[in-house]
């Protein structure tokens, strides 16, 4: 069985107080200054490190990976897919989230606001002609806005967190691994092998990803009928498959596009990665480029 899925210039230097640490960063391709250590003093994404916020990190992967269930996602995707929570516009949604920290994340307790400007004005600054990736960088973690009472106050590991294929086996490059020993799909013989219920080169559009706010923007994007382009999607839709992108899993289920939007994927993760830090953007300087981009590629309001 297989599965179907619907599927004058203004630089960073603009909108950014830098800090004087230069001798505790190094430089990427396109002149990116990215720090070696997050803002704790640690290596990025270092889940191992013993540390009081690291222990609660793998409490929630514990939790995640237990009921992240093919049988969970398909329930999450026909409620949230209704897309009859709310209306408003894409700044409105940016501004909700000024109060949401995601616990899943080792290198970053700023609130999501911060994060989302930070990574669009990194990736405005070395490409100052794609501005489909300028707004890609700050609604990629819109869909954060689940954890808002307003859309039903999902739990944490509903929403963030690395994601990953449900109806396969689950790789074991994916963070905290073991605690899918616990999830139901791990001993079903239809799920539990590399292929599951897909088949060799299907498309990535036709995997069940994890549920969070990755599938939940993408459906938000294409329910609203949003002009950017597929790499756009691409991005929003797989930033957190770390799995893939990082560890290269899961690429016998790609197909010929997914190779080419994956290049895309690959140059935005390391924007939406080693951008966090305690950088502090002048939201008000920044506000009308995004809003001009806003209004280009999206709807004034949006259902959600």
């Amino acid at each position: 069985m297989t599965i179907l899925i619907d599927q004058p210039e203004l630089g960073v230097e603009a909108g950014v107080n830098k800090l004087d640490n230069a001798d505790n960063e190094l430089v990427l391709d396109g002149g990116f200054v990215v720090p070696q250590t997050n803002s704790f003093g640690q290596t990025f994404r270092d889940y191992h490190v013993e540390s009081e916020r690291q222990q609660g990190v793998e409490n929630f992967y514990r939790t995640n990976h237990i009921n992240q269930t093919s049988d969970f996602v398909k329930r999450m995707r026909t409620e949230y897919g209704k897309l009859n929570k709310m209306e408003m516009g894409i700044w409105e949604c940016c501004e909700l989230l000024n109060d949401v920290i995601d616990e899943s994340d080792p290198d970053l307790d700023e609130p999501q606001i911060e994060h989302l400007l930070q990574t669009a004005e990194a990736i405005r600054k070395d490409y100052p002609n794609e501005d489909w990736m300028h707004l890609t960088g700050l609604i990629h973690d819109l869909g954060k806005v689940l954890l808002h009472p307003g859309f039903g106050e999902l739990p944490q590991w509903a929403v963030v967190g690395d994601t990953f294929p449900v109806g396969c086996a689950f790789d074991k490059s994916i963070v905290h691994h073991k605690y899918f020993e616990e999830n139901p799909d791990y001993h079903n013989s239809d799920y539990n092998t590399k292929y599951g219920v897909y088949l060799e080169g299907c498309g990535l559009n036709n995997v069940m990803m994890s549920w969070g706010h990755d599938d939940y923007m993408y459906l938000v994007a294409k329910g609203n009928n949003t002009t950017l382009p597929p790499a756009a999607l691409f991005i929003i839709r797989y930033h957190s498959f770390y799995a893939l992108h990082k560890s290269g899993a899961y690429r016998h289920l790609m197909n010929e596009e997914d190779t080419e939007n994956l290049k895309w994927l690959q140059i935005f993760n390391k924007y939406d990665l080693y951008s966090k830090s305690k950088v502090r953007i002048d939201i008000e300087k920044v506000k009308p480029y995004y809003l001009s981009l806003i209004e280009k590629y999206f709807p004034a309001k949006l259902r959600w």
